[in-house]
């Protein structure tokens, strides 16, 4: 039977040619990156070529990457790295600015930050879940130090300016992070242009593997590791680096391309114009461009979620 996938926006499938080339580093070259001998010193080079390729898709730095455990790791590290590097200094900036539609990874760290002394600001959105830039200027305050905001909505899809917010967070000399899991890739992401300051990636939502990420940190910021160990990563995120996971991330942002992502948008407006000819169905959050190309998120009147996925399951 053959299996009609609609849950990409949780994970995908990771790609042949992504599964192939991190075969090689299970089995051949799977040396410690930190070790100095061949097996070592090969490990190491292919974690740092595919440092150039993930820095290079967001026109960064390759020293402005470290890679995580995923996504999650990645947004704990840039709120709680940077409060406490705060703390540390005594700089009394303590507020940071979020939105109500984050993904509970940020959600949650607020709350726990909350607890250690931290002032959290959830900016509210409109019907179409964009973020207005006027209320993130508005909110900021001398004890703001950082704006996090995730770029491409995980459920409705919506995409927020990042360019207006970045001019706004640069001006005030506040931070600003976005977490770009689900619209890495799909969309441009540019540090420089966008006025980025940490940019969370992940490589499970672009047929890459799962249990790998990165945090784009802008050279300059100071920040606190909350791993501790060897040292790895230029002293940011100690462990051991997952050198096949890291390979295969690197391989599927190099399988991206313009022309898939056309192909995408074209699928996903056919199905919505499809799906609203029908009675009693709306469309969740905005049409068209600001939109990620891959999503969909439509409700249909007096008719249960839960519903509409027992029915797809068995059909």
């Amino acid at each position: 039977m053959k299996i009609m996938y609609f849950d990409n926006a949780a994970t995908t499938k990771v790609d042949d040619n992504v599964a192939s080339e991190m075969q090689k580093y299970f089995l051949e070259e799977y040396g410690n990156a930190s070790s100095v001998h061949t097996l070592g010193r090969e490990a190491k080079i292919a974690i740092e070529k595919a440092r150039d390729v993930i820095a290079s898709s967001i026109n960064a730095k390759s020293e402005e990457i470290f890679f995580t455990s995923g996504g999650t790791e990645a947004n704990n590290f840039a709120l709680k790295g940077l409060f406490f590097m705060n703390k540390k200094k005594n700089t009394g900036k303590k507020h940071i600015i979020t939105t109500k539609i984050e993904h509970d990874c940020i959600l949650n760290t607020c709350k726990w930050l909350e607890s250690q002394g931290a002032k959290i600001t959830y900016l509210d959105v409109d019907k179409d879940g964009l973020v207005n830039p006027k209320d993130v200027e508005n909110a900021i305050t001398k004890e703001t130090f950082i704006v996090s905001i995730i770029h491409g909505n995980n459920e409705i899809g919506t995409l927020q300016a990042l360019e207006e917010i970045g001019k706004i967070c640069r001006e005030k000399g506040v931070y600003f992070h976005i977490d770009a899991c689900q619209s890495y890739t799909k969309t441009d992401i540019n540090v420089k242009k966008q006025n980025l300051d940490l940019v969370t990636l992940n490589a499970h939502k672009i047929h890459g593997p799962k249990g790998v990420g990165a945090l784009y940190i802008r050279e300059g910021i100071e920040i606190e590791p909350f791993f501790h160990g060897g040292g790895h990563e230029h002293g940011k995120r100690s462990g051991t680096e997952n050198v096949p996971g890291i390979v295969g991330f690197a391989r599927a942002v190099r399988n991206s391309s313009s022309s898939n992502i056309k192909k995408m948008i074209k699928m996903r407006d056919r199905i919505i114009e499809k799906i609203l000819e029908m009675p009693n169905t709306r469309l969740n959050g905005v049409n068209g461009e600001k939109r990620l190309c891959n999503n969909i998120n439509v409700s249909f009147k007096n008719i249960e979620g839960e519903s509409i996925g027992s029915y797809l399951e068995a059909y």
